[in-house]
């Protein structure tokens, strides 16, 4: 089969495309015809060789990138009940770990898998998967969201904002959403009830007795969020390289729960995105879509940090 493989940590020129052997899979695992992939900031910064989970994947040759993907399943281990041959199934496979998605096969374990819903497209299902993943997580499993709260949501034209967004909407909540001034239609068409452009006002001086706080963008934006919020709310921080000090600054201020969340593989949660994609619920905004010999480009559009919603790669 093809991979792409990284042959070395740094530029893009080092995502090779080469024929490997199709992997074997143990007895929780399906092998997956793999359709489209999903590109996020996390690989980009991996292949650079900035972000800690590079370090454990350096000890892999060939070190394939990648977690997200969309395909069928062609072969199932024999202690896997969930899923059968010729399933449209989509996920997050082995975060944090050795994920290999950037391949035409990949072995995943079946427990990290849902099946991808008629109505959505495999592009759209690939879209939907670590950025999705980390919206839920972060609003039912790190913080818990209430119909009743008010909450700030960073960076929301982006591809973790932008599901968080639709989903608090669906919970209820009352949202505030931050983006540049080129962005607030997206965001106000996502649902948001206020948008505050983060170049032309502080959005601190702006908001008070917030309940809860999505933060994205990490260093200075993490102590001004706490600002924010009112005594015992909640903020759920992206890993954006937060400090002791940022612990500090938020356990003073009597929140009721600070979390520095690490999106984990769950095909649990996938079955709830599922859900909430059939139903219309949310739907992924997919900015650029490569050919898998394009995957340099498409992390350097991903790099440049000006990505609206997601991109993708689709293999023919």
């Amino acid at each position: 089969m093809i991979a792409i493989v990284l042959e070395q940590f740094g530029g893009t020129e080092y995502l090779v495309e080469k024929e490997i052997e199709k992997p074997s899979i143990k007895d929780h695992e399906v092998l997956v015809k793999v359709k489209a992939i999903s590109i996020n900031p996390v690989d980009a910064k991996v292949r650079s060789r900035k972000a800690p989970l590079a370090e454990s994947l350096a000890q892999y040759n060939p070190l394939i990138l990648g977690w997200d993907i969309s395909g069928v399943v062609v072969e199932a281990g024999n202690e896997v009940t969930s899923l059968k041959l010729g399933d449209e199934v989509f996920g997050m496979v082995n975060f944090a770990g050795h994920g290999k998605a950037y391949a035409e096969y990949v072995a995943a374990p079946a427990e990290h898998l849902a099946v991808k819903p008629k109505n959505i497209t495999h592009i759209e299902a690939a879209a939907s998967t670590l950025a999705a993943l980390t919206a839920w997580q972060a609003f039912n499993s790190y913080g818990k969201l209430r119909s009743t709260d008010k909450v700030l949501i960073h960076a929301a034209a982006g591809g973790v904002g932008h599901f968080a967004v639709q989903m608090a909407k669906h919970i209820g909540a009352y949202v505030i959403a931050t983006s540049s001034a080129v962005n607030r239609d997206f965001v106000m068409e996502l649902g948001a009830d206020e948008h505050i452009d983060y170049k032309a006002n502080h959005f601190e001086d702006l908001l008070h007795d917030m309940d809860f706080v999505l933060e994205a963008i990490g260093g200075e934006n993490f102590q001004k969020s706490v600002q924010v919020l009112k005594p015992f709310g909640t903020i759920v921080a992206l890993p954006s390289g937060h400090t002791q000090e940022d612990e500090k600054q938020a356990r003073e201020k009597n929140l009721h729960a600070c979390y520095f969340m690490s999106v984990y593989s769950s095909g649990r949660d996938m079955q709830n995105i599922a859900a909430l994609l059939e139903k219309g619920i949310i739907k992924p905004h997919i900015s650029h879509v490569f050919a898998f010999n394009e995957i340099a480009k498409a992390h350097e559009q991903i790099e440049t940090g000006r990505t609206i919603g997601k991109v993708v790669v689709e293999l023919s």
